[in-house]
């Protein structure tokens, strides 16, 4: 069912204690609250409730809630719901009107709550943030008059692949699986194989490649012998996704096109964006729309399958035109030179970046160096709000995780602005005084 609608007490209650008369109502994160337009999380996902059958669901603002700190704070499942209980301005964020003791949901309902999100609500809440500073008049038709537009790789939470690794870990799940179905495997190759892996990484440490490919041909020798194994039983259907995965993995070579990197993550990409510390990245491409003047987000998406640049741009702008209702009289899109040949077609101006003016307008050239200000907002949304190392599962994480960080950075832009405006009129009102 539906989450129950949040409903105000106006009868004080003795043990316990209004949020109100605990925090400071010009708090920033107070503010903000009364900003965003929780009505709307309310009729996106609503639909997606039975409305008769089943226990009710969480509260819809709680879990939004919960997910803006999240990121914000960089924080896991567990510690943002462990921070809640001790700040009250959190709670009240969340629409409490008590302040309570207890931690509001078991951590675990988090992960299933996103599922139920998905890539729709996770725009959503992106969008609110925007909406949030078009209505305090932060973001204006000025600064969305130019925006940046580049793509980035968002990092997934596995283990750097090697040959020998992926064979082992595919023999290793295979095995276990098989076993699960009722299958009888005569040899696992278990101590056999953490030995060579073993092994393998130590030769290749000292330099010693033959003798280091020799342990990777016999571990690819024993997933062979496992997978014949099980096909000579019949598969059963429960294994079969399984089993064609490490069947790709034990027929792959180096040279091949759309390799497996993990056995859990069989859909990440190895990405190369010419990096000097970092010639390889394994994850799914993410591209990116800031604006050129305050750096606030307008869109991101996950482009899953490492498509070239060009070919992400009418997606992202499309993207950008959903979230952004407000729209300026011109608008001009600013690229590097990876969206050579784009794939636009539409009103906007793109304008390429080139490495030397020549006879670009002055006016124009000043734009097209500001194209650079969208690396650092990169860097924020790695380091600071979850984008490197992305912990959620399957392409449908990849997109959430990349819409929340970026809905993050606009929160997080959002309360600076808030604190800043709280600072000069304290700092007015002493001027007044003096």
């Amino acid at each position: 069912m539906k989450p129950k609608p949040t409903v105000y007490n106006p009868q004080r209650e003795m043990f316990r204690v209004e949020l109100t008369s605990l925090v400071d109502l010009s708090h920033p994160l107070v503010k903000l609250g009364g900003t965003i337009n929780w009505a709307m999380f309310e009729e996106q996902l609503g639909r997606t409730f039975d409305g008769k059958t089943g226990a009710p669901g969480i509260n819809t603002r709680l879990m939004v809630a919960l997910h803006y700190l999240k990121y914000q704070h960089n924080l896991s499942d567990e510690a943002v719901v462990a921070r809640w209980v001790e700040n009250p301005y959190w709670q009240q964020f969340s629409g409490r009107q008590f302040f309570e003791h207890e931690m509001p949901i078991d951590p675990s309902s988090m992960t299933r709550w996103r599922k139920r999100l998905g890539e729709a609500g996770a725009e959503a809440m992106l969008k609110a943030t925007i909406e949030a500073g078009v209505a305090m008049k932060v973001i204006t038709s000025a600064q969305a008059s130019h925006v940046n537009i580049d793509t980035t790789v968002q990092t997934k939470a596995i283990r750097y692949p090697t040959d020998a690794r992926l064979y082992d870990r595919a023999r290793e799940r295979l095995v276990v699986h098989a076993r699960k179905a009722g299958l009888s495997i005569k040899q696992s190759y278990e101590r056999v194989g953490r030995h060579l892996v073993m092994k393998s990484g130590r030769y290749a440490h000292a330099r010693q490649m033959k003798r280091a490919k020799a342990c990777t041909r016999k571990l690819r020798t024993n997933l062979g012998r496992v997978i014949r194994e099980i096909e000579r039983q019949g598969s059963p259907a429960a294994i079969t996704r399984l089993l064609t995965l490490c069947k790709r993995i034990h027929a792959q070579q180096r040279h091949d096109q759309a390799k497996v990197y993990s056995v859990h993550e069989p859909e990440v990409m190895c990405i190369a964006k010419g990096k000097a510390g970092k010639k390889y990245e394994f994850g799914q491409k993410v591209s990116v729309a800031v604006t050129s003047k305050g750096g606030w987000l307008l869109g991101a998406m996950c482009m899953p399958g490492n498509p070239y640049d060009g070919h992400t741009l009418q997606r992202q702008i499309n993207q950008m035109d959903r979230l952004y209702i407000k729209k300026p009289a011109a608008q001009t899109v600013h690229v590097d030179m990876g969206y050579r040949g784009h794939d636009y077609q539409g009103d906007k101006t793109v304008i390429v970046d080139k490495r030397r003016r020549g006879e670009t307008v002055k006016r124009i050239w000043r734009w097209m160096k500001r194209r650079a200000a969208v690396e650092p907002t990169i860097g924020h949304l790695k380091s600071d709000h979850r984008l490197e190392r992305n912990q959620l599962r399957g392409t449908l994480g990849d997109s959430i995780n990349a819409l929340l960080s970026a809905a993050a950075m606009n929160f997080g832009k959002l309360l600076g602005f808030l604190r800043s405006e709280e600072h000069t009129s304290e700092l007015q009102s002493h001027l007044n005084l003096v």
